[in-house]
């Protein structure tokens, strides 16, 4: 049975250039989200508060996992990929050997708003070549119930799949929209909701936006709510040490070390063409 190891409310912090944004969690609590090491909830209603952006830093050993809900941001990276990520839209990508990258949001007129979730990878993945997936709002499966409408960010739910299938980590990562109640057994040991509007109840708990729940045991979890929309991300832990420099995690300090001094030697982009960065934001 699934019971609430832990129970925690959103930071507000800056990160980039000048991005003022909620932290979920992050660092001192990555032993417990294992093999999630981050979640950002990014966004406002005033674009001073995100139009600095996060100019072009440096990334290895992790997957980032952009979901956009609403308004827009630019992307470029070493590998030459460009484009924007909108509303509703997703961006996968895996840092594997060494990535640069800029993501800049636009001005929104409204409430700009979307997550980021860092995904450790395996020692025997840290390494791989990086790779780059954009995923539109209308290619995003969806999932309806009588009482939730949900989106398949990663992984499968009644038998349906998410429109990514090939994944270095088996993880599941869903955005549930719930009048009534949510239920799913799944076998991952990891398992976290985080409440974007509403409220929900879990073992009795009540939660409200900008809480999030990390849940222990095993078996199906119930999750009640009457108007509610929260994140739903599940994954086994994988039990490596971490050596986490800034926007890079490796499994030693040897390896952290390495890693920066090709930063500073110019030979960090194994896969691509590398990039000026912005160094006061890659500094460990």
């Amino acid at each position: 049975m699934r019971n609430i190891k832990k129970i925690i409310t959103t930071k507000t912090t800056i990160e980039g250039a000048g991005v003022k944004l909620e932290r979920v969690f992050g660092f001192s609590e990555v032993p417990h989200f294992d093999p999630f090491l981050l979640l950002d909830h990014f966004g406002s209603p005033n674009p001073k508060d995100y139009l600095k952006g996060f100019p072009w830093h440096p990334h290895r050993g992790i997957e980032t996992v952009t979901y956009m809900l609403d308004g827009e941001v630019a992307h470029a990276d070493s590998l030459g990929n460009k484009g924007t990520i909108k509303s509703g839209d997703i961006q996968w990508m895996t840092a594997g050997s060494g990535i640069i990258h800029q993501e800049m949001p636009k001005a929104y007129n409204g409430n700009m708003q979307g997550f980021q979730l860092w995904i450790n990878l395996q020692k025997k993945n840290k390494m791989i070549p990086p790779q780059y997936r954009g995923i539109s709002q209308k290619d995003i499966v969806i999932v309806n119930r009588s009482e939730s409408t949900i989106k398949l960010i990663a992984g499968s739910l009644d038998g349906t799949k998410a429109s990514l299938t090939d994944l270095n980590e088996d993880i599941e990562y869903f955005d549930v929209k719930l009048s009534g109640t949510f239920k799913h057994d799944t076998t991952k040991k990891t398992v976290l909701i985080y409440v974007i509007e509403g409220s929900i109840k879990i073992l009795d708990q009540k939660l409200s936006d900008h809480h999030c729940v990390l849940l222990g045991g095993s078996g199906e979890i119930s999750i009640e709510s009457k108007n509610g929309r929260f994140l739903f991300i599940a994954g086994n832990p994988l039990n490596e040490p971490i050596a986490w420099g800034g926007p890079i995690v490796m499994n030693t300090q040897k390896e952290l070390h390495q890693a920066f001094k090709e930063l500073d030697e110019g030979t960090f982009i194994k896969h691509g063409k590398s990039v000026e960065l912005h160094e006061e934001y890659y500094d460990a």
